[in-house]
């Protein structure tokens, strides 16, 4: 029996659940809705909080892969380049830290081409190499923050658009609307909410994460520096000029 003649049925004789059994009539489930669908029923509101969904996710991968890249043993890459000053290798040691695609050695290679200046202007050097390598590192978390407040934003405009319609067809009908009618309207509304405050929480979730791990890149980074600075204000050991005694 087609499912329109059974709601039918259902309605103008209030038939019994048992009744139905006993007619062989079987109740017909809700069907089931899909993401898609539910995107769909969300209205035109959803497509820029889809897109901004997508740049989330290419921003976090991003910048993960950014800050993964940047990571390495800083200890033992001072020490090499100490090891370097110490021999006298001062090309070695920029030819080795040009080689070495890290932060910390674009920071340290301005700091090198500058031996033989005053200290100041060296350090000077290293801290504008350090504030543009911080920059690289948080660069499009604003992104992040923008699309956290934006995406449940749009997602409540969505929700007071479909709240109004939904209000507008209750007085085209003069009152007399069916209460089911109402109810898929409210939560046709209700998507945009959900899907924006979804959006929303990943997306300040992850500036959060990724911003406290940049912030701890930083400090090593800024840590490095001071002691590369301290190595070279350190004195070189003196070779042994003693005479050998006179026989």
């Amino acid at each position: 029996m087609p499912v329109y003649m059974i709601n039918t049925l259902i309605l103008a004789f209030q038939i019994d659940p048992a009744m139905m059994d006993t007619l062989g009539i079987v109740n017909p489930e809700p069907e089931r809705m899909t993401l898609l669908d539910m995107l769909v029923q969300g209205g035109l509101l959803m497509i820029p909080i889809a897109v901004l969904s997508v740049i989330a996710i290419i921003v976090i991968v991003e910048r993960w892969r950014v800050i993964a890249k940047s990571s390495m043993k800083m200890e033992g890459f001072l020490a090499d380049v100490h090891d370097m000053l110490t021999e006298g290798n001062v090309r070695q040691a920029i030819r080795y830290c040009e080689q070495t695609d890290k932060p910390l050695a674009r920071i340290l290679v301005k700091g090198l081409q500058r031996l033989g200046r005053p200290i100041k202007e060296i350090e000077d050097a290293i801290m504008s190499a350090g504030k543009a390598e911080a920059y690289r590192l948080e660069s499009k978390m604003d992104w992040l923050a923008t699309i956290a407040g934006v995406a449940p934003l749009l997602g409540f405009l969505g929700t007071v658009t479909g709240m109004i319609e939904a209000f507008q067809q209750i007085q085209t009908m003069e009152g007399q609307v069916n209460p089911s009618l109402l109810a898929g309207g409210i939560w046709e509304a209700l998507i945009t909410t959900a899907f924006g405050l979804m959006v929303g929480i990943i997306a300040y979730g992850f500036y959060n994460f990724l911003l406290t791990k940049i912030n701890r890149k930083i400090f090593e980074l800024e840590a490095a520096s001071t002691d590369f600075i301290d190595l070279l204000q350190t004195p070189a050991p003196k070779k042994s000029t003693a005479t050998p005694p006179v026989r």
